[in-house]
């Protein structure tokens, strides 16, 4: 059991912040992509039982970074933006945005939610509260 451990934290180092930059160039293939690259770095670290693990974690992995589609930056772009709400946590894509922090609905995309923190408009998954893009 340790070792599948070691090789699913290991699977996740490694392969994480390739297939983060590869997700962010290519639209919604992020979890496919995910799930081959872990697979991949999880074959090269522990065989067949890593590349199973591997494929499970980069398949979270992708899926959680997966940038919206261009129309709904469009649309939080062209909505009125919610009040900015202050807070000292640094927001970054990938992590969950404190309680404090409203969501608002985007009603055209349900599977998203849009709130203003410190002056950025912020794009994030409704259920999880995860971030997903920022807005300059």
């Amino acid at each position: 059991m340790r070792k599948l451990i070691l090789i699913a934290a290991a699977a996740a180092l490694l392969g994480g912040p390739a297939i983060a930059q590869y997700n962010n160039n290519s639209g919604n293939r992020s979890t496919a992509t995910g799930i081959a690259g872990g697979a991949a770095t999880g074959a090269i670290i522990g065989g067949p039982l890593g590349a199973g693990v591997g494929a499970v974690v980069g398949g979270a992995i992708g899926g959680a970074l997966a940038p919206p589609p261009p129309k709904v930056v469009t649309l939080v772009e062209q909505m009125p933006p919610p009040p900015s709400v202050v807070v000292q946590e640094r927001i970054v894509v990938g992590k969950p945005l404190p309680e404090t922090v409203v969501l608002t609905p985007i009603p055209e995309a349900p599977q998203y939610s849009v709130a203003v923190v410190n002056d950025q408009r912020v794009i994030a998954d409704p259920r999880s509260r995860t971030v997903v893009q920022i807005l300059n």
